[in-house]
This record gives C-alpha cells, structure tokens and sequence, in this order.
C-alpha cells in the first residue's frame, strides 16, 4: 500500500485515479512514499525518508528543493501542458488589455455612480481618454516556445499578428506544433528591434532571473508592451520602472505582481490567474497522479525535472531501478553484482541526464530478494535503488 501525501488542495478528479485497494491519500502522513503539491513551499521542510516521489500539479517547480530531492534519490515530477490552455487564453486577454485601456476605463466609469441620466453623455465625453490600438497588423515576439509559448504564437499568428519566435532549445514536439506562419529569430537583439509586443514564456532560473534588465530594454522600440504570464523574477523592476518613465514601455502586464509593481504607473497586475481555471487544476492533478503511479507502479518516469525521462515495458519479471551519479563503470557493476547473485537481466534501460543516470532493470525472475537492494545500494554512487516486484 502506497501512501500519498497531499500539501495543497488536490483537484479529487484527479486522486480519484488512484486505486483505493493500493494507495491511501490524506493531507498528514509520518513518511509518505510520494507527495502531490501545488504552490505549497517546501524548502524548509525535511524530506522523509521513505519518499520516493514528489508530483508537481503544476509547470513551476521553484517551490520545491529541487537539490535536495535529487541528492536524496528523489524524483520530481512537474505537468507542462496541462494547464498550457489556461495560460495561453489569459496572456491572449494581456494583449488586449496592453493594448486597449480597458482596465482604466473601467475604473474610471465606476467614478461616474450618482450622476444619474448625465452618465451616458459623461461617458462619451471622456472615452477618448482610454483609446488604445489594434493588435492586428503588430509585431509579437514570443521568448520561449514550450506548450504555452507555441500555444500563445498560434493564436496570437490567428488573430493577424505577425510573430516572430525565439527559443535555441525548442523541442521536436513543440516545433511541429508550432504554426508554419510563425517567424524564427535568430537572435534576441533582432527580435526584440522589431517588436510591438513582447511576451515571456521562459521559465525562472539562475540563468534567466532578471531576463530582461535595461540591456534588453535598449533593444526594444519605444512604447514597447512587455507581456509576462510566466514567473515572476524574470523581469527587473528596477530597469522597468526607469523603463516606463522614459516612454521606452508603454504597458507591462505581469501575472505576478509584487510590491514594486503594484506602485508603478502603466502596470496591470493580475493575481496569478494564468492557470486558476477548473479544467486547468482537473489536468495538472490528472497528469501529477498518473505520473506519480507510473512511477511508484512500475518506476517508468515522465516529466520529471530532476532525473531522466525512462519508460520500459514490463516484461513480467521482477524490476529493479537504481539511480547513481554519472560517471564510469556504474552499469557493469551493477550488472555484475546481478550476476553473482544469479540474476539474469531479461531487458534493461539506462538514461542520463547532467549529473544523473537511471537504470530500469526487468530480471528472469518472478521474486528477487529484498536483500538485493541493500547489496546495490552499497556500490559506491548509488543514490536509489527499489524493487519492484
């Protein structure tokens, strides 16, 4: 019986995929085998040592010690994609709204309750001042073409923008997904020359944390609109701010506001709703779940941002799965000790990824010896070994 931990509210159509004669689920567990999180913060939080798996509901995984769980032998799973439509439909309304002064009319037109049968005339009177423009015709450029990105350029390719995209690390699914209309950038200066708009679809890392700083804003046109439903920290506030204040960006929408943003003009700020949607939190708890059993059931994994991508087919026997640090003469040791003990490898699996190897191993036999696992896990470089039988 697995045990699975809960740290945020779970979508239940999504832990309804776990068999309740094999997995108990509640919010509070000593020494879980797998955890599901949304947002919760888990850096300061020890990891238990019987955990074998962490599930994301989510793309974001700057709330989990990422590090630390992959010391630990523990695999992170996130969902891109699931919550890809979501995002992509607000940043399409972020367009508009950096466009069109719709969030400034709106307010304004609030100001006019108790002015009775003068409203109508009032409003005509003062509309002028929250004229904007038409996004047709414009110039997008996306940062950053993963499901959300390529999603973002198609619609916003549909709604007769020209755009251009930009991302060395493209992956073959997404590039043949990615409309034929959708132009290429060579490089981020040239891009960022001739766009009207720009939107990030990158995530935050220690590479791209102030992504776009007073270097990037010299590159753009005057009265730029900065789009960014993709994580907070990618942008300066700093370099923003003085940004805004010379005329450089005309509009910056982020979802993911903060102090310094609230207080700036020319700002709008939505409350993180990129993927606040029911079917976006019904996919992301899916996805998570059948990750996690996928995993835990036969130790394939699939989306995972810490180890390898690995998927065998389980030919029957018992399955043994070892994770070691990257270096030399791992394989043969572990195929080797295998041999001593009198197990023959019926079919086998080895990815790496950075400083992480991971081996599925499939043996002739129906049973293997829980032993067997200690005798690995002694092998110098070893980080995890289970036995799935």
């Amino acid at each position: 019986m697995f045990k699975i931990q809960t740290l945020n509210k779970i979508d239940p159509e999504g832990l309804k995929n776990f068999p309740l004669d094999r997995y108990e689920i509640a919010s509070e567990f000593s020494n879980p085998d797998g955890i599901i999180v949304r947002s919760m913060k888990m850096h300061d939080m020890k990891l238990p040592g019987n955990l074998k798996a962490i599930a994301r509901a989510g793309a974001g995984v700057n709330n989990i010690p990422i590090d630390k769980c992959t010391n630990q032998g523990v695999v992170v799973f996130n969902t891109p994609g699931a919550n890809a439509h979501a995002v992509k439909e607000l940043t399409i309304a972020g367009l508009l709204l950096a466009s069109r002064d719709v969030a400034g009319g709106i307010e304004w037109a609030k100001t006019l309750i108790g002015q009775g049968d003068q409203v109508p005339a009032l409003i005509e009177a003062g509309k002028n001042n929250f004229a904007g423009q038409e996004i047709r015709g414009k110039t997008l450029a996306v940062i950053g073409l993963g499901a959300i990105g390529v999603l973002v350029a198609n619609a916003a390719q549909a709604l007769g923008m020209k755009v251009l995209g930009y991302d060395p690390f493209i992956s073959v699914k997404h590039a043949w997904k990615l409309s034929r209309n959708v132009g290429r950038a060579e490089g981020m200066e040239s891009l960022l020359a001739n766009a009207d708009y720009v939107t990030l679809q990158i995530p935050l890392s220690d590479e791209t944390k102030n992504f776009i700083n007073k270097d990037k804003f010299k590159m753009m046109k005057d009265g730029v609109r900065l789009l960014n439903f993709a994580r907070g920290g990618l942008v300066n506030n700093t370099d923003l701010a003085a940004a805004i204040e010379s005329g450089k960006v005309a509009r910056y929408v982020t979802d993911f506001p903060d102090e310094g943003t609230l207080k700036m003009d020319k700002v709008i700020s939505i409350p993180h709703l990129g993927a606040s949607t029911a079917e976006s939190e019904t996919n992301c708890a899916i996805m998570a779940v059948d990750q996690m059993r996928e995993f835990l059931e036969n130790g394939n994994i699939i989306n995972s941002v810490n180890f390898p991508a690995a998927e065998m087919e389980h030919t029957g026997g018992a399955r043994i799965i070892v994770a070691n640090k990257n270096i030399p003469n791992m394989v043969s040791q572990i195929s080797t000790l295998l041999a001593t003990e009198g197990y023959n490898i019926a079919n086998m699996l080895n990815r790496n990824k950075a400083e992480i190897a991971y081996n599925i191993i499939d043996v002739d036999r129906k049973q293997a010896d829980p032993a067997l696992a200690d005798k690995i896990a002694a092998i110098s470089g070893v980080i995890m070994v289970r036995i799935i039988q």
